[in-house]
């Protein structure tokens, strides 16, 4: 989860994620597939490297060791695909998986079960959008083609843009 809303990774995007991928120390990730069924990724633009917020390498470290304990655990019924989000047993998770572990995250958080893995992509998206990171750019880091679909499918306003114009009517009327 913290990959995605530091990143807006898409989940299909997660789920083929290898370690051979990802360089902690560098701070970085590469997307070069997904769980599609060509196992390449959305679109050509989709194919990207991308640096990761410290809290996604500290998170992916600790992710790792429990990845490891997993892999002990399971001794023999451990199968290695290299993923960096798996079963407990190493097989690779199908959205049903991740969709059920999402909704006790949010259901434990307060937040109920409506909420879908995907939302984390949108809050990329506004969070950048609301710090005023250029749209070109935001849809870059997404790996959109252009800015059409991140403008108006990905990107929602954060309360504080909504109050912008009450901001400059009262400094004009004042």
């Amino acid at each position: 989860m913290v990959l995605s809303v530091m990143t807006g990774l898409r989940t299909e995007e997660l789920r083929a994620l290898r370690w051979t991928e990802v360089d902690l120390d560098a701070a970085a990730v590469a997307v070069y597939r997904s769980v599609r069924v060509t196992g390449d990724t959305k679109t050509r633009k989709s194919r990207r490297v991308l640096g990761l917020p410290q809290l996604a390498v500290q998170a992916l470290r600790e992710h790792h060791k429990l990845q490891a304990a997993d892999r002990l655990k399971a001794g023999a019924l451990w199968q290695d695909h290299g993923l960096v989000f798996a079963s407990s047993i190493g097989t690779p998770l199908d959205r049903h998986n991740v969709l059920r572990e999402f909704r006790k995250i949010t259901e434990a958080a307060g937040l109920g079960t409506g909420w879908v893995p995907r939302e984390l992509r949108h809050t990329f998206v506004s969070l950048l959008s609301s710090d005023g990171v250029p749209l070109e750019d935001i849809a870059d880091l997404v790996g959109h083609k252009g800015t059409l679909t991140t403008e108006t499918v990905y990107r929602k306003v954060i309360v504080p843009e909504l109050r912008r114009g009450a901001e400059v009517m009262d400094r004009l009327f004042s």
